[in-house]
């Protein structure tokens, strides 16, 4: 029996024939269209910092572009670009951590969050993920805000599809008690924001 194919994989099989009829360029123009803006919000996600994000976005997709006639659909091509991108932050995180006072580090993170898009009632849901443990508030962001399958969030944030069950499970119940403390629980008061 066929396992079946991810959302992922389906995604896109466009992209995936280009490369293998030797159209990279087009490919990669592609993938450019469908996925550059995912992977400056996934940065934004993970480094809380603009400027930083917007650089580690371009290397991202700069060593997307050289690995690309490496790629070999054993992973949908989203979680591939994803992880490129995931190691990419991960290492900037890094050198940060090792250049900058932690106090800098949270002043970036506040203001990044405040100068978001967001207004009314999801900045406040906003405001209350970016409470949550850095871990619990990845897998939330990637799972709900970049709409990512669980196998996906496990590649991103490089766990076992178990690990990342468990940490979307924490996440939401966390939030869930945050929200209750603060009386934001009921769905009406959701509902009521959308404009």
């Amino acid at each position: 029996m066929d396992a079946p194919v991810s959302d992922g994989t389906n995604r896109d099989r466009d992209i995936v024939e280009l490369l293998r009829t030797g159209g990279r360029e087009r490919a990669f123009e592609a993938l450019l269209a469908r996925y550059e803006g995912k992977v400056y919000r996934l940065c934004c996600a993970l480094l809380h910092d603009r400027s930083q994000a917007e650089d580690a976005a371009q290397e991202s997709l700069v060593r997307v572009w050289k690995a690309l006639e490496r790629y070999d659909g054993r992973a949908a091509l989203s979680s591939w670009i994803y992880a490129i991108t995931r190691n990419r932050c991960l290492t900037a995180l890094q050198q940060r951590r090792r250049h900058e006072p932690a106090q800098e580090l949270n002043d970036e993170a506040a203001q990044a969050a405040a100068s978001e898009p967001w207004d009314g009632r999801t900045q406040e849901l906003r405001g209350l993920i970016e409470t949550l443990p850095e871990r619990l508030r990845r897998a939330l962001l990637l799972y709900y805000y970049e709409e990512r399958s669980v196998s996906e969030v496990a590649c991103m944030l490089g766990c076992p599809e178990g690990t990342a069950k468990t940490a979307l499970f924490r996440a939401r119940a966390a939030l869930g008690e945050l929200l209750k403390r603060r009386g934001l629980d009921d769905p009406a008061y959701w509902r009521e924001d959308v404009s």
